[in-house]
């Protein structure tokens, strides 16, 4: 038994991370503190200052945990990541999690290369971005392969230079083939660094290199060169167009400001990049009413930049926030070089922020009702399941599905929902091992059996751990169990539950003749549900979602076997052989119809492979075809 009392009294007066959980043993808040003592005592001293949220975070607290670091900064540090991982109810958290993509430049290789990149590494790259649209990023790669006719395969030169033909962009003009040796690299370099000129902003000199070739190929009648140059020249203006000059100093800085109402937040970040405003997002938080503009900044702050690659000089913010110092240090170890936090007072960089914060307001007011809406169609519609069922709080949900083709390949799905909303990573796929022929009964007992045990184990390993924060897949319970079926697989789930020791709320999606919903059977009653509600449409997509994913997985599973029941089983046919049928013939039907001198023309294979595998499919159980 957790004594909060006695546990106050041990807790050291050292910088760390305080982690809370609830009568569940969930994770329901994440804090740093300088000393530890100090701060989490605090929570539960009677005082008038406390929030609404901050009230009702104490009453659900069961236990505390802490972690001991050697400075605020590692504690900083340490909070990001926990707050990232367990996404805690009473923390103010981002709704969604966004990444931006980059340019990549690959200056390392002796023939540079311009990539599509998702993340930064630290390497000999050169990277330009972020950008707030992945499409344009596409876009502008396609411009510079046109303009500068630098490769994109991935081979590795000089190495393999001459080992192969040039390929299909050699062929239409947007690649120099330096795999063929057909431009030295000093030359090669030079379309490299005109490549980097025109990422950084330098537009000039190509704009007037193409009106020129445009009117030089008009003069001459070439009139399709006229179009293609006058297409690029279009092309590169676009380009430019997207990027406007802000700040005349060159550096790269980002602009926050906010929105708030009730307990919707929206964070505006301008991004500005060399000087050049590239594009700009919002972000939706999930607050308080009582949060303090302050505050939400603050939490922002800290759960953006712990996820993005990429940390610009200087954040130009509208309000100073409590943790600026070790912000600050924290953003400048991360970045390598000082950055700083800086609220504008006047001029230019006051005006960015105010037109931050209108872009947010703006946001946060149009998407109130799609907010709403969006929150029918998930929160809403738990809440209305909830209330039919007699139940609270089933805000995750797992749902379970059997597939197989007369027994063929028996697979069961795991899906997931959290607050109404599919949660992808934390579904699973079984592959049935203990039940011969096409018994779902006995399949979904396999697969409820094997889910729960393993989620038992991993908790048992977790107290054996003292506890750790860290949640493992399977050991996060859900808290409704919804089977796709009636009485009979509700019965099994109840049977597998009770044999561990378990006990959460079992429901079946009862189906008509026609195989649509119509009703829920929980407690041994089925209970109508109004077929135009939020809740049964929730219903019919969670059941569509679990038959979607395990029709995937058995199909997956049944081409594999397929394949490798006709083609492994061929004597002289190993998987070198098998592929190379498989790269030239593209199915099993072509392979099956071609001629024997067919088979013998495919690279590794001979006459006496070709005669084996022709044979195979055309003699078998005394010569019948097939």
């Amino acid at each position: 038994m957790f004594d909060i009392e006695e546990e106050l009294k041990k807790l050291p007066g050292r910088p760390g991370v305080y982690i809370m959980h609830d009568e569940r043993d969930e994770i329901i808040y994440v804090g740093k503190a300088i000393s530890l003592k100090n701060r989490v005592r605090q929570y539960f001293q009677s005082s008038r200052n406390k929030s609404v949220k901050i009230e009702q975070m104490v009453e659900r607290i069961r236990r505390f945990e802490y972690i001991v670091t050697d400075s605020e900064l590692e504690a900083l540090v340490l909070e990001c990541n926990l707050i990232k991982e367990h996404r805690p109810k009473y923390n103010t958290m981002l709704k969604d999690d966004k990444s931006y993509p980059f340019i990549k430049v690959t200056l390392g290789e002796e023939f540079p290369r311009v990539l599509f990149s998702r993340t930064m590494k630290k390497d000999k790259s050169k990277y330009f971005g972020p950008f707030t649209s992945a499409g344009a990023v596409k876009d502008t790669i396609d411009l510079i392969k046109k303009l500068y006719h630098l490769r994109s395969c991935s081979k590795s030169l000089p190495r393999d230079i001459g080992k192969e033909r040039p390929c299909l962009y050699y062929h239409i003009g947007q690649c120099k083939a330096p795999c063929q040796g057909y431009i030295d690299k000093d030359e090669y370099r030079s379309y490299v660094n005109q490549a980097l000129e025109f990422l950084g902003g330098n537009y000039g000199p190509v704009l007037h290199l193409l009106e020129s070739q445009m009117q030089q190929a008009a003069e001459e009648m070439d009139f399709e060169k006229a179009i293609e140059y006058r297409e690029l020249l279009n092309s590169v203006r676009q380009v430019a167009q997207r990027q406007k000059i802000t700040q005349g100093d060159g550096e790269d800085k980002d602009v926050l400001a906010l929105a708030a109402d009730e307990g919707d937040a929206v964070v505006q970040v301008f991004f500005i990049r060399s000087g050049k405003m590239i594009g700009r997002d919002h972000f939706y938080l999930r607050v308080a009413p009582q949060d303090t503009k302050a505050a939400i900044l603050n939490s922002f702050i800290k759960q953006f930049y712990a996820g993005t690659p990429f940390v610009p000089k200087e954040l130009m913010l509208e309000t100073e926030i409590e943790d600026h110092q070790i912000i600050e240090s924290w953003l400048s170890e991360k970045r390598g070089q000082r950055v700083y936090l800086r609220v504008p007072k006047k001029g230019t960089k006051e005006k960015l922020v105010e037109l931050a914060a209108e872009n947010a307001a703006i946001v946060l007011r149009q998407d109130r009702e799609r907010i709403k809406r969006e929150e029918g169609r998930t929160i809403g519609a738990v809440h209305e399941i909830e209330k039919l069922l007699g139940i609270e709080n089933a805000m995750r949900m797992e749902a379970y599905d059997i597939s197989n083709t007369n027994g063929f390949e028996s697979v069961g799905s795991m899906i997931v929902y959290e607050k109404g909303k599919p949660k992808r990573s934390d579904y699973r796929k079984f592959k049935i091992r203990t039940v011969q022929g096409p018994d779902d009964y006995a399949s979904m007992e396999e697969v409820l059996t094997r889910r729960f045990s393993h989620g038992l184990k991993e908790r048992e390993e977790m107290e054996q751990k003292n506890g750790a924060a860290e949640l493992a897949s399977f050991s996060r319970f859900p808290d409704l169990i919804l089977m796709d079926g009636g009485r009979g697989q509700v019965n099994i789930a109840l049977k597998v539950l009770g044999n561990l020791g378990l006990s959460i709320p079992v429901c079946g999606m009862v189906k008509d003749d026609f195989h649509r919903t119509r009703g829920l059977y929980y407690e041994n009653e089925e209970l109508e549900i109004d077929t135009h509600s939020e809740g049964f449409k929730l219903i019919t997509r969670i059941q569509d979602e679990a038959h979607r994913f395990a029709i995937e997985y058995h199909k997956s599973l049944r081409g594999k076997q397929q394949i490798h029941s006709v083609l492994d089983d061929i004597p002289g046919i190993g998987p070198s052989r098998r592929k190379a049928l498989m790269r030239a013939f593209k199915s099993l039907e072509a392979i099956r119809e071609a001629t024997a001198e067919e088979l013998a023309a495919i690279p590794s294979m001979n006459a006496r492979s070709a005669g084996q595998v022709y044979e195979f499919f055309h003699q078998k159980d005394g010569g019948e075809k097939i």
